[in-house]
């Protein structure tokens, strides 16, 4: 009965990782889009340092409060880390104001081949061919509900290939240096929060001078917009320390395909809140789609052989103290 118990425990916690995701990452997109389209705060650099200045508070608290133990992460690698997920952000943002909808949504489609080339290279990941599969259906899927209008630019297409490649090896790195320094979720965002808090807050109201025209100093603060900003803050800590554990227990890949079940739930809230302009046929068949394929892939990657390193293929490891549940099952991923 062990096994079964130490399985089903596994599952109910890979579940509660994914559920806090899902609902933390929907839950700042509806608060930014207020934010931003309501209340006219467009910095969103700024906003993205502000946000991981909140989660170097929360992870100073926790480290007070003996939740956080002391652990090494080299400069080097915290470097490397820092530049692939600001020109990640950074990439993100200038893609999305260059580009269409239809070929902004083209490139964060493509983070999942992208993911899987970087796993099959660096980590000699095989994928069975169903695996394959059940990743093209979701592609499939999520392409139908939202690429509209398509057309690119030069300067667009280099954002975007940045934007993708940048967001695709953050996330890679994330698990990875959870499991070359066996850092738990927590104490690799305590690791890495500072230093992106820091850069991001420096540079970020100049790049969102740059790309909007506007001085976040000379925005027209009050007490509601300030409310909104404290709240997708606090949301904010929940996205990214969920970000750091679905991707520690699962692999960047499984991270980006089953993560498009956000992009479906935003699509069904857009059409609660704003009504059924965002919502038609072609939508929800995409919607169809898109599920039978993450289901698909689920079942396709958990069995033996649907995915896999290839021979003893594993990297040393740091051995560092760990702390929290979601340290401690790192060695079994979906």
């Amino acid at each position: 009965m062990a096994p079964a118990n130490k399985a089903d425990r596994k599952a109910a916690t890979d579940v509660a990782a994914w559920m806090f995701n899902v609902v933390s990452s929907v839950g700042i997109i509806i608060v930014n889009k207020a934010l931003m389209a309501t209340y006219g705060f467009s910095f969103a650099t700024t906003l993205t340092g502000l946000h991981f200045a909140m989660t170097t508070l929360m992870t100073a608290v926790l480290r007070w409060l003996g939740y956080i133990q002391s652990s090494h992460l080299p400069l080097q690698e915290l470097l490397k880390f820092v530049i692939f997920a600001n020109f990640s952000i950074v990439g993100m943002n200038v893609s999305l104001m260059w580009n269409s909808v239809g070929f902004y949504q083209i490139a964060k489609l493509s983070m999942i081949p992208v993911s899987c080339f970087l796993e099959v290279a660096l980590d000699k990941v095989r994928y069975s061919r169903d695996t394959k599969l059940s990743i093209a259906v979701v592609l499939l899927g999520v392409g139908v509900c939202t690429i509209t209008d398509v057309s690119v630019n030069t300067r667009g297409f280099v954002a975007a290939f940045i934007a993708v490649w940048s967001t695709s090896l953050q996330q890679y790195y994330v698990h990875f240096l959870q499991r070359k320094y066996s850092l738990s979720s927590f104490n690799l965002l305590g690791h890495t929060a500072p230093a992106q808090a820091a850069s991001l807050v420096l540079v970020g109201p100049f790049l969102d001078y740059w790309m909007t025209n506007k001085r976040v100093d000379a925005y027209d603060y009050n007490f509601v917009s300030v409310m909104f900003i404290v709240l997708s803050c606090i949301i904010a800590v929940g996205t990214n320390l969920s970000q750091f554990i679905c991707i520690g227990r699962f692999t960047a890949v499984s991270f980006q395909v089953i993560g498009h079940m956000k992009t479906i739930l935003v699509l069904i809230m857009g059409f609660i809140f704003f009504g059924k302009e965002g919502l038609n046929l072609h939508v929800v068949v995409g919607m169809i789609i898109a599920v039978i394929g993450m289901i698909w892939y689920g079942n396709a990657s958990s069995k033996p052989g649907g995915k896999e390193r290839r021979g003893s293929h594993s990297l040393p490891t740091t051995r560092q103290h760990k702390h929290g549940s979601e340290s401690n099952d790192q060695d079994s991923k979906a």
